[in-house]
């Protein structure tokens, strides 16, 4: 829904054009103007509207103007719409010096939503159009394109729009938001150093891009980087190379990055144990449970309501998919979420030399006011999975602890969950029930 460009909240300047959902606010039109950030009727503990004010501080003076010289983190984003004509373009700052952090979600782990949509929404985005098989022969444009999605270090640029950027919030669960947009006349950036490893492999045409992303992986390269390269076409064969929506790029990379490990996964000694590991960040709540045996994964959402997919103010919506020890086939039905906590996991099995069943709990609680992407999932389940564990004796134990960190009745979380069924069936129903001397404990 598109709110109106003079302000709602009483004292401040009118805001540019936003897009948004917020509960409730399609059924009841007047609820914001009756609310002004000071009743907080649509459930969400901060008002969404002053958020997105506070995001755009920094590139407001842009509205109404069409040029800006600044830095670029180096960031890329490729969008989807109109596949296999796409827009692209580089995410500018107006800041000058070093803005790698606005684009390094790495690095975001610990910072507050404010923060982290700050940082994105601190960016403008150029746009230009072009097919997806124009990576293949790139005209100047996109050559430089191209150099920014393997630079190392932020990037100076000068840039002409033919229009004031437009202030957007675009908002998506797989990429991390984004703010105003314009298209570009014409740009000037200054690349002084690339990345060598992603030089190399832009370089090398006879590598398939499964091999390409494995390697710069291998070699240290950030997750948030090879997915960048990735994007512009810089990796693959010759007469393969394609321009990939950065949706798209981050969920492929998560894809065959945990695939990679998965292969070497399989081959390690089984766990002995039940281990639960536990995190709570960005209102989110994970668990995630590694169970005795060998490989097999599940990811389950919980989405309470009043949250961003979740506008439904009385029932909390579950969703999960699963995969056995040979992996799976068809795309999961949670998205890229499921493909980025595989990841996630995938790396700490084998930092272990264990394989195991995975169980990734997630509880998105209403303090999620806006979808940040799924680095939230992989780096938040990355943190998780480097917290100290907490071992269970019996599956008892584990419903036990299930129960403790969720507010969800553990009924509910086995029947959404195909692995955790197949772990009780496997038993006696009652093994799910605390000992008397655990419950006395």
């Amino acid at each position: 829904m598109a709110a109106s460009s003079s302000s709602p909240i009483p004292g401040l300047a009118p805001l540019p054009a936003l897009s948004w959902s917020i509960p409730g606010l399609r059924e009841d039109p007047t609820m914001c103007l009756r609310c002004r950030s000071a009743q907080l009727l649509c459930g969400k503990p901060v008002c969404p509207i002053l958020l997105r004010y506070q995001a755009f501080e920094r590139t407001l003076p842009m509205v109404g103007r069409t040029d800006l010289e600044g830095s670029s983190p180096p960031g890329v984003f490729v969008g989807r719409f109109g596949y296999p004509s796409i827009n692209l373009g580089p995410l500018l700052s107006p800041e000058h010096g070093s803005t790698e952090l606005y684009d390094t979600p790495e690095e975001w782990v610990g910072r507050s939503v404010a923060e982290v949509v700050g940082f994105r929404t601190g960016l403008v985005r150029g746009t230009t159009r072009m097919k997806v098989t124009d990576a293949e022969r790139p005209i100047p444009i996109l050559e430089d394109l191209q150099l920014l999605g393997i630079a190392e270090g932020s990037v100076e640029s000068e840039t002409t729009f033919r229009r004031a950027p437009r202030g957007h919030l675009a908002l998506s669960d797989s990429a991390p938001p984004f703010g105003p947009s314009a298209p570009i006349e014409k740009m000037r950036l200054d690349v002084r150093r690339v990345d060598p490893n992603l030089d190399r492999l832009t370089s090398d045409t006879d590598a398939n891009a499964r091999i390409a992303v494995g390697e710069l992986y291998t070699r240290g390269v950030r997750v948030s980087r090879i997915q960048r390269a990735f994007s512009v076409g810089t990796l693959g064969r010759r007469g393969r190379r394609r321009l990939v929506p950065t949706r798209w790029s981050i969920t492929a990379v998560d894809d065959l990055l945990s695939k990679a490990n998965l292969e070497h996964v399989r081959q390690l000694p089984e766990l002995s144990e039940i281990e639960v590991h536990a995190l709570t960040a960005l209102d989110n709540r994970w668990l995630i449970v590694l169970l005795p045996g060998s490989y097999r994964y599940e990811s389950i959402e919980a989405w309470y309501p009043n949250t961003m997919w979740n506008p439904n103010t009385t029932e909390i919506v579950m969703m999960g998919d699963h995969e056995g020890h040979d992996g799976r086939t068809t795309y999961a039905a949670i998205g890229g979420c499921y493909y980025a906590a595989r990841l996630a996991t995938s790396e700490a099995l084998l930092a272990r030399g264990r394989q195991a069943g995975v169980v990734v709990l997630r509880e998105v609680h209403p303090g999620e006011i806006l979808p940040l992407g799924v680095w939230n999932v992989r780096e938040h389940v990355r943190r998780a999975m480097h917290t100290r564990p907490e071992r269970c004796a019996t599956l008892g134990e584990l419903g036990a602890r299930i129960r403790r960190e969720f507010a969800i009745p553990l009924e509910r979380w086995l029947r959404t969950s195909a692995v955790l069924h197949e772990a009780r069936t496997q038993r006696k129903l009652d093994d799910w029930l605390p000992t008397a001397g655990a419950a006395a404990r």
